[in-house]
């Protein structure tokens, strides 16, 4: 059983996939395992998904600037710094004093490249101040879990159902 929740916790660690993945995982696990604990998942989903944030705040961008003049690596690591600040900057004139509900909403709306990985690094690029940045993104991964979890149960249950 431990295995499982291990699986999915590293699931949620994984960017892109996030959560957003390992939430269904989870809910296949309860389908074949009606021992398998939702509510325990999806706390262990929740700080496996958030336990890269921190570090993706203090070091992401460092890391991309380091690498944005390498010669192999360096076109991706511009464009990366370049799409961050474009798209960081946008949103700062779109949300204006809302900036840190902008960011909640974006990591909370369940769609590959909205998570908690892309909302930290464009908090990071912009100088958002951490705490409330962390709580934003710890919100919208609260959200996103939500969405996940009902849309999964609502799967599983057609399938079941089907069957």
């Amino acid at each position: 059983m431990l295995k499982k929740y291990l699986y999915v916790f590293f699931i949620a660690m994984v960017p892109l996939i996030e959560l957003r993945g390992a939430i269904p995982v989870a809910q296949a696990f309860k389908v074949s395992d009606p021992e398998f604990n939702m509510v325990l998942a999806y706390v262990v989903i929740a700080v496996g998904n958030m336990l890269p944030v921190p570090f993706i705040f203090f070091f992401a961008r460092r890391i991309l600037e380091w690498g944005a003049d390498k010669k192999v690596i360096g076109g991706f690591f511009r464009f990366c710094l370049e799409k961050g600040h474009k798209g960081g900057e946008k949103l700062k004139n779109t949300a204006g004093p809302g900036l840190y509900y902008a960011l909640m909403i974006f990591v909370g709306i369940p769609l590959p490249g909205t998570g908690a990985w892309t909302g930290t690094l464009a908090a990071s690029i912009l100088d958002m101040d951490f705490k409330k940045s962390i709580i934003a993104v710890m919100c919208g991964v609260a959200l996103a879990g939500c969405i996940m979890a009902v849309i999964s149960f609502l799967v599983a249950a057609g399938v079941t159902a089907a069957v």
